[in-house]
């Protein structure tokens, strides 16, 4: 019933648009009372965004089960979960992701999504690091190091229409954050490798998070 539900949402978002678009008329497309709906959707939004739920448990018990394997590796691999979910249906995510840009209210729900993803892999490696010293620190910028990495590749292919290796596009922003922090760990200078570019960000301890992940994204490209 979900899957029915948020398909019949998706087409008729497509079809008159998401403002125009009531639970009424979802219900209806669906063949089910109201009740059906909010029993799976608290809301249109979620609608949209109907497997993160799913994602996220599933990144989380990644984690929980990845063992003794370097930290920057076990987050990178966490995220792309992420990349599986999106490319396993390229036509609704290229749609889903044109009408997200189109729409201001699901654009900011698209990114308290993004935001859970990133407390996820933060929450891992401050279990990692420990919360002493830079520990909690490190955590949170490499997070949200990951999270800007595949969300830049991610985006690059979702704004070519699906064309293209996604997993090419992903995989190539993530090796710059392996590189530079994955190094972090053993004290090695992080190098680059076949002339590849390495960008090494500094962070002041007190600087809002919003500021780190606008210079990621600013030092990798991202539009």
């Amino acid at each position: 019933m979900r899957e029915v539900l948020a398909q019949a949402a998706f087409q008729l978002f497509l079809e008159r648009g998401f403002e125009q678009t009531t639970v009424d008329d979802i219900v209806a497309r669906a063949g089910v009372g109201r009740r059906s709906f909010f029993r799976y959707f608290p809301s249109k939004e979620d609608a949209v965004f109907p497997d993160h739920e799913r994602c996220l448990a599933d990144m989380t018990a990644f984690l929980a089960t990845v063992g003794d394997v370097e930290p920057v590796d076990a987050v990178c691999d966490a995220a792309r979960l992420v990349l599986s979910m999106y490319s396993a249906n390229p036509e609704f995510s290229v749609q889903r992701y044109r009408l997200t840009r189109e729409v201001p209210g699901l654009r900011t729900y698209e990114l308290s999504v993004v935001r859970r993803y990133e407390q996820t892999l933060a929450g891992y490696l401050r279990g990692r690091y420990g919360e002493a010293g830079d520990g909690a620190l490190r955590a949170e910028v490499i997070a949200a190091s990951v999270v800007a990495a595949h969300n830049n590749g991610l985006r690059a292919w979702l704004r070519s229409g699906g064309a293209g290796d996604a997993e090419t596009a992903v995989d190539h922003a993530l090796g710059l954050v392996r590189q530079v922090w994955g190094s972090a760990e053993t004290a090695e200078a992080p190098g680059a490798p076949d002339g590849g570019d390495v960008v090494v960000m500094v962070a002041a301890k007190g600087a809002p998070m919003w500021r780190v992940v606008q210079q990621i994204e600013s030092a990798i490209g991202r539009d």
